[in-house]
């Protein structure tokens, strides 16, 4: 698909209020977000909670991060086609919907029927960058991705210690209307203030195509979740692996031959888009090492020699300001791009986490020295994070913005799914015996950690083969063209 597929939308709106566009869509991104960590301090009670098996109330978690990586794609497709704030608004709903389920539940299923509509609005963000887009000056544009992007990381980081506090002081029912009014605020705050895009694709839905990815995306992570619980060499893990190779496969085999696919295959496969991805796939990995770790560290007994005995919500008041770090690195991160370019600021923010781990392979005795640590990891998550989009929408015409932005946050998800599955084999086979229950060692801490210090490398690696410096802005305010709208120009950048 091309620019010349995009059609302005009749009749549109006036230049919107660019300072609360911004913040309205950075409040829905991080209401979105809260989503990550909503549950954690309720998962060793939710099966008391929903009479169920601790095996199958951890679906409460794994159903929600399937459904999310099914709706991502799909939401930013049909944002391109009919409308990206229209598709934002249905994701918020869904959002409000489910976080209402929930907290009306008292079993196993109405959760996970909730869980899985609060996934279902996981592409907020990307949409809401596409929007910024669109309807932004080409001047607020760098920062305003940036800070929406740093809102994932902004989200998670503030939910943990937010959630903790009210499940230890209220019904565990609390959490999700709290939830569902921060929802229904960002659909009003949205409808009022945010316009809609004047760019859309048209065309027909490719059904086929998202049902493919769904059948391949769900049996690939649901092995990758699942495997240390059911065996890596379990029939059933093998057989999903082996599903997720052959459908994924027939899948790529079908979006490239029909006319109007889910995903632009051919666009993907610029090297500016696919080097961003696999750095994101890289980043992604490295990022939620630490969330993986660090609170660990924090919740073990001081006892063994090197857990801090912190509460969870200590522990979450601890690693909170990370996400403040973050969303704060969002303007110099918009500042960099624009001086030298968002492939040096993805590379800037690789290597800053990078010696985030290496400061946290050494310091993690005291809490002051993991909060030193999570704060550099954050600071150079929130400068990779805004250089993402900007690379994105630099190779991509304006038409199909949604769908790559998309498309590039799945892959940031499929990264923190590998993550969580590589850290968890090896805290499993790097044990101590503590009393009669058996323990992460530190030597496993510190070998997660340096894994999560490779990973970030590797993505700064990946950086070093996008495009030489292009300009990080692109049009706002609804324009058609894009850096990206020349088959021939995307040529030439390519061999450059």
């Amino acid at each position: 698909m091309s620019d010349t597929l995009a059609r302005p939308v009749p009749g549109g709106s006036a230049p919107p209020r660019s300072n609360a566009v911004v913040a309205v869509l950075a409040f829905a991104g991080i209401t979105v977000s809260l989503m990550q960590t909503l549950v954690i301090p309720i998962v060793p009670e939710l099966p008391k909670f929903l009479n169920a098996t601790p095996s199958n109330a951890i679906w409460a978690v794994t159903a929600t991060l399937l459904a999310a990586a099914v709706a991502t794609p799909v939401a930013g497709r049909l944002g391109d086609m009919y409308g990206k704030r229209r598709i934002l608004l249905i994701s918020l709903c869904l959002l409000v919907t489910g976080s209402v389920v929930c907290a009306l539940s008292g079993s196993l299923v109405p959760m996970l029927a909730g869980r899985v509509l609060q996934g279902l609005s996981a592409a907020v963000v990307p949409l809401g960058i596409s929007v910024m887009r669109d309807v932004l000056p080409a001047e607020r544009l760098a920062g305003a991705t940036a800070l929406m992007s740093a809102s994932l990381g902004v989200g998670g980081a503030l939910g943990l210690p937010s959630a903790a506090f009210v499940a230890d002081n209220f019904d565990w029912h609390v959490l999700f209307w709290i939830s569902a009014a921060l929802g229904a605020v960002a659909v009003l705050v949205v409808t009022f203030v945010v316009p809609e895009s004047k760019v859309r694709t048209g065309g027909r839905f490719d059904l086929v195509g998202a049902a493919g990815l769904a059948v391949g995306l769900v049996s690939l992570l649901l092995a990758v979740s699942k495997g240390g619980d059911w065996g890596w060499t379990s029939p059933t893990v093998l057989g999903l692996f082996a599903v997720a190779v052959v459908v994924l496969v027939g899948w790529g085999g079908f979006e490239l031959r029909t006319a109007e696919p889910l995903v632009d295959l051919r666009t993907t496969a610029r090297r500016q888009v696919l080097f961003t991805n696999l750095a994101s796939i890289a980043l992604g990995f490295s990022m939620f090492a630490m969330s993986l770790v660090l609170p660990q560290l924090l919740q073990l007994p001081e006892a063994n020699g090197y857990g801090l005995g912190k509460s969870m919500l200590v522990m979450g008041l601890i690693l909170a300001p990370q996400g403040l770090v973050m969303m704060a690195m969002a303007p110099f991160s918009a500042a960099l791009s624009r001086a030298k370019g968002p492939k040096v600021t993805l590379m800037t923010g690789a290597l800053i986490v990078a010696a985030g781990y290496g400061l946290s392979i050494v310091l993690m005795a005291e809490v002051w020295q993991i909060m030193i640590a999570s704060c550099v990891i954050g600071a150079g998550v929130g400068f990779a994070y805004g250089a993402m989009p900007a690379l994105i929408m630099g190779a991509v015409p304006a038409s199909e913005t949604a769908a790559a932005n998309s498309l590039n946050t799945l892959m940031r998800s499929i990264g923190t799914s590998f993550a969580s599955a590589v850290a968890g084999v090896v805290l499993a086979q790097m044990t101590i015996e503590f009393g009669p229950a058996t323990l992460p060692s530190q030597s496993g801490f510190r070998v997660v950690m340096a894994i999560g210090a490779g990973a970030a490398l590797l993505s700064f690696a990946l950086c070093a083969f996008l495009p030489r410096h292009r300009p990080a802005a692109v049009t706002g305010q609804g324009a058609t063209a894009a850096p990206a709208a020349s088959g021939e120009a995307l040529l030439q950048a390519d061999r450059g």
